[in-house]
C-alpha cells in the first residue's frame, strides 16, 4: 500500500478515485482517549463536528488486517455504516528494525487488557536484550494510515510515518502509547516530553502543510486527498 494511496478493503468498502464533500458530524471511529484526542485537534480547522465511537456505544470491531489501512478501514466502515456518517478511523504502530517491524500491527497488543504502556514499554526493552541489541539508540519508526470512510462503502486512504530512535528509560508524561520511549528525528526530546501543538500541531512553511508526528503527517496528505479547507476563525 502506497502511502497517500486509495484503500482496497475487504469489508465491502469500494474505493473511488473522485472525492466528495465533507462537512458536518463525522465519527471519529476510535475507543482510544490519546487518538480521540489528537485526531479532534486536528479537524478542529475545518468546521467538522466530531463524535467519538466510544460515545456513540459503537463496539470495537476485530481488526483482522495484514495492513494498517486495512485495519483502519475495518474500522471507519463499521462506524459509517453503523450511523450513516462519515468516519475517520486511524490504525498506528510502532515498527523497531532490530525486531523485524514488531511490535507493527500488534502495538497496543503489547500492551494487554487493560493497557498497560509501561509493561509494554519494558517489554520492547527486553526484547531487544534479548537479542543483543543496545536498547538505547535502536532504530524505529511510527506510522499511522488514516482511513476516511462513507457509509456507501467508500473509502479514502492517506498514511504518514516518522523515524526516530529509542531511549531509555521512558521520559515524559505527555501524549501517550509508547510516546516517552521514541525520539523523532531532529529532535532530542521524546513524544511524552514535547506538547500536544509541537507533537501533532500542523504549520504552513513556504505554502505548504507540515508537521512532525506520522498521525499528522498522514492527517496532512488526507486533507489533499479529500479537499478539506479551513474555516474562517
Amino acid at each position: 500500500m502506497s502511502e497517500g494511496g486509495r484503500a482496497n478493503t475487504s469489508e465491502g468498502g469500494r474505493a473511488n478515485m473522485s472525492t466528495r464533500p465533507l462537512s458536518g458530524k463525522i465519527v471519529i471511529a476510535t475507543h482510544n482517549a490519546g487518538k480521540l484526542t489528537e485526531m479532534t485537534e486536528l479537524l478542529a480547522p475545518y468546521g467538522l463536528e466530531c463524535v467519538s465511537a466510544a460515545a456513540l456505544g459503537l463496539p470495537e470491531p476485530k481488526e483482522d488486517g495484514t495492513m494498517y489501512a486495512e485495519n483502519a478501514a475495518i474500522k471507519a466502515l463499521s462506524a459509517a455504516k453503523a450511523t450513516g456518517l462519515p468516519a475517520l478511523a486511524d490504525d498506528s504502530g510502532l515498527a523497531i528494525d532490530a525486531l523485524d517491524g514488531a511490535p507493527g500491527l500488534f502495538t497496543a497488543d503489547w500492551a494487554g487488557h487493560p493497557r498497560d504502556f509501561a509493561a509494554a514499554m519494558a517489554r520492547v526493552k527486553r526484547e531487544l536484550e534479548v537479542r543483543d541489541v543496545t536498547p538505547q539508540g535502536a532504530a524505529a519508526r511510527f506510522i499511522s494510515a488514516l482511513v476516511l470512510a462513507w457509509p456507501d462503502g467508500e473509502t479514502l486512504i492517506a498514511e504518514g510515518r516518522i523515524s526516530g530512535t529509542l531511549t531509555f528509560p521512558p521520559r515524559g508524561t505527555r501524549g501517550f502509547g509508547y510516546d516517552p520511549i521514541f525520539i523523532p528525528e531532529g529532535e532530542t526530546r521524546t513524544f511524552g516530553e514535547i506538547t500536544s501543538e509541537e507533537k501533532h500541531g500542523i504549520r504552513r512553511v513556504n505554502g505548504k502543510l507540515e508537521g512532525l508526528s506520522h498521525r499528522a503527517r498522514a492527517f496532512i496528505r488526507l486533507v489533499d486527498k479529500a479537499g478539506l479547507k479551513e474555516t474562517a476563525a
